[in-house]
């Protein structure tokens, strides 16, 4: 049985809250429904309803969105909320019961081959979610929680792949060309999506090999200001701009005595001829500017 956690994030609609999963709940579409009887076919969504206070539910790939009537004030309920629908998922509770044709039929994927900064690393984008956390994956045996991963390694070219979010990166050994397997995976990884293949499993193995794949998860509780401040420079402003080369970057540690920085560079950032120079020309300039005083360098360790 799966073990679902919950986050409760607001939207840009304050009547709108979104729950937020670990695993996905719909892999076909998207669902909206505005009262009971629409919601016949989602036992969770008509559950939902039995509160006076729920006008619209919104099913999604990993989360479940609610608008309220004016009646209650989130701060109010969103705890009950979240508790009753995490009952309902661990419990093994349905969320859509779609027919069986519509559950089993081809869904349409679009997968477009992206260039990176790093010459041996092209990254597969495809319309829709994938994951729903970062993995990188650098053999086959390391692949146990990734039936596409491991498939991807059966290629004689492919040396590491890496996914997150809507993209796999894939690194290549320099026995092959772009040119000549580009469309070769590129096709592969589209018809593996639509045919609804796993790509990364969730709770079926162990926990050792689940965080080695992972990025590390960072606990900011227990770390110092200045730490703080590096891991949130990170997420919002460096982030965003590795992923879009392929990539991903993840704090490590701060010294306090050196003022030296580590990070962790994964996908295509790994290895990649230029991240040296983006690392110290970008990354490094930035916290310098940004934590005047206190950062001398930034170190970087593949991940």
């Amino acid at each position: 049985m799966s073990n679902y956690t919950v986050e409760i994030k607001p939207t840009n609609k304050p009547s709108i809250l979104k729950f937020e999963f670990n695993e996905f709940l719909t892999k076909q579409k998207g669902y909206e429904y505005h009262n009971i009887e629409e919601a016949i076919k989602s036992p969770i969504a008509s559950q939902l309803f039995y509160l006076p206070f729920v006008k619209t539910v919104y099913i999604s790939q990993n989360f479940i969105a609610i608008e309220k009537f004016n009646i209650v004030e989130w701060e109010d309920v969103q705890d009950e909320v979240a508790e009753q629908l995490l009952k309902h998922l661990n419990e093994g509770g349905e969320i859509v019961k779609e027919e069986e044709a519509e559950s089993t039929k081809k869904v349409p994927v679009t997968v477009y081959a992206e260039s990176t900064p790093n010459p041996s690393v092209m990254k597969f984008v495809a319309n829709k979610k994938l994951v729903l956390e970062s993995a990188e994956f650098k053999t086959i045996d390391d692949a146990d929680r990734s039936p596409l991963a491991q498939k991807l390694f059966h290629f004689p070219f492919v040396k590491e792949v890496f996914m997150d979010e809507n993209y796999i990166s894939i690194n290549k050994y320099d026995m092959a060309e772009w040119d000549m397997i580009t469309n070769e995976l590129r096709g592969f990884i589209k018809d593996y999506i639509e045919e609804g293949g796993t790509i990364l499993k969730t709770g079926s193995v162990s926990k050792e090999k689940s965080e080695e794949s992972s990025s590390p998860k960072i606990d900011t509780s227990n770390l110092d200001d200045v730490s703080k401040e590096i891991v949130q420079i990170l997420e919002e402003y460096v982030k965003p701009a590795v992923a879009s080369d392929g990539g991903n970057i993840v704090f490590k540690s701060y010294n306090k005595e050196s003022k030296d920085v580590e990070v962790i560079l994964q996908g295509a950032c790994s290895g990649c001829p230029s991240s040296t120079i983006t690392l110290k020309n970008g990354i490094e300039t930035m916290l310098k500017e940004m934590l005047q005083g206190k950062i001398n360098n930034v170190v970087a360790f593949n991940g």
